[in-house]
């Protein structure tokens, strides 16, 4: 993987920043900057627990070979970043082996409805995601669920298909667990949900997908490298890059870019860390994405000449793993006799590279990243890639990039408007 930075316009004064980029660094590896506590994904490639690991293997196994369906019921970092992974990784269409659903992350009665109605004649397994038990919307979620498989399979053979994925010690999910006796696998105290992707909160899912999740760990090692002070450091220089961009030029919006459709979900967790991470005190860029070639029929116009307040940040695959020709026709009714000979994949990359042009022409500053292929190890790479990068740059910023108190906000107003015990 690679990293190249691309701009249109006034340079970017990287040296000025390294040094703040550097200590930065520094409070993330010395665990002394605020939130410290929840730095535990920082060595998490290389110290995460072997034991569970090989549980994890197990369990995913034991799934594939018992369910056509494991529902995956979480809300946010507890199936974000599973989702991501499973769609990048896996086909989009005319998937095999187990199929993995989403359920607990939302509140639409339409929507958990279809899925019931789905799963009638299938063969199921639950994993329940939560820290706590008692999140609303997985919470909602899992009693539906529950009493249906308990229904289903009766009390004993429900819990054989039940995992959940929470606290060590604590909390309702916790409690019920050791109560019904479910298999059980840790959400580690000193790791945040949106940096939990490669702990069993993301693993479970992603195993039981088929996605070969040694693979992601040893990617997400290799990208330890950026954690060590060099200028060229692709996680510092995404940090300084955009801390430049916002606070002396001026940029609120960076949209996340992608040019192959199995990457959208991982916007959606990208989304998740650097909304939930850089959005407080007042400030922070806003998280958008948008998928090119498809969203430059709808917000092309906006991007090329609308307000000058955006910059993108490009995910790009270099290599493709199946390739379509485009053959010649003869009467050539679509005037595309002149892409004859071409893969698809060299046209979308022409696309991406006019495209790029472009924007810069327009005012748009472009940072490129390049994945030399979409597999698990390359993922395992991104995955920390963002995470270290998202780190450093909350502590440039001065804020603490662990924690969302913003979030409790909409959770009283609900509880209010819903009339529960102590919010009234």
């Amino acid at each position: 993987m690679h990293i190249n930075f691309e701009y249109f316009g006034e340079r970017i004064q990287e040296e000025n920043y390294l040094l703040k980029a550097y200590e930065a660094l520094d409070l993330l590896l010395e665990k002394k900057g605020p939130g410290s506590e929840f730095t535990g994904w920082v060595d998490l490639p290389v110290c995460y627990d072997k034991e569970e690991f090989r549980r994890i293997e197990w369990a995913a196994k034991k799934i594939r070979k018992d369910s056509d369906v494991l529902i995956c019921i979480g809300i946010g970092g507890s199936y974000l970043g599973a989702r991501a992974a499973i769609e990048a990784l896996t086909p989009l269409v005319g998937k095999r082996g187990t199929e993995i659903l989403y359920a607990g992350n939302h509140l639409s009665s339409e929507a958990l409805e279809e899925i019931l109605e789905y799963i009638q004649d299938k063969e199921v397994s639950l994993n329940v995601i939560s820290k706590s038990g008692t999140t609303t919307e997985p919470a909602i979620a899992f009693r539906i669920l529950r009493t249906w498989m308990e229904e289903k399979y009766g009390k004993k053979e429900a819990a054989r298909r039940i995992f959940a994925t929470t606290d060590k010690q604590k909390g309702a999910l916790r409690t019920l667990a050791q109560t019904e006796g479910y298999e059980t696998f840790v959400i580690p105290d000193e790791v945040g949900g949106r940096y939990s992707v490669l702990t069993a909160v993301g693993l479970l899912p992603i195993a039981t997908a088929g996605i070969d999740i040694a693979a992601m760990m040893e990617g997400a090692a290799a990208a330890m490298v950026y954690t060590k002070k060099d200028p060229e450091n692709p996680a510092i220089r995404y940090a300084v890059h955009r801390y430049d961009l916002y606070h002396r030029l001026g940029k609120q919006i960076e949209i996340l870019v992608q040019y192959d459709p199995h990457l959208v979900m991982l916007s959606e967790w990208w989304k998740q860390l650097y909304g939930e991470s850089d959005g407080k005190e007042g400030q922070g860029l806003w998280p958008a994405s948008a998928s090119f070639t498809t969203d430059l029929h709808s917000l092309g116009q906006m991007i090329q000449e609308g307000e000058r307040n955006l910059f993108e940040t490009v995910i790009f695959v270099d290599h493709c793993k199946k390739h379509l020709y485009l053959k010649e026709e003869g009467e050539n009714l679509d005037g595309l006799n002149y892409l004859a000979g071409k893969t698809l994949h060299q046209v979308n990359e022409k696309a991406f590279l006019g495209v790029k042009k472009a924007h810069l022409q327009g005012g748009v500053p472009q940072l490129a990243i390049h994945l030399d292929y979409l597999d698990p190890w390359h993922l395992g790479y991104l995955f920390y890639f963002f995470e270290l990068s998202c780190g450093i740059g909350g502590y440039m910023n001065g804020i603490n990039p662990f924690d969302q108190p913003g979030v409790e906000a909409y959770k009283t107003s609900m509880f209010r408007e819903l009339k529960k015990p102590g919010y009234f």
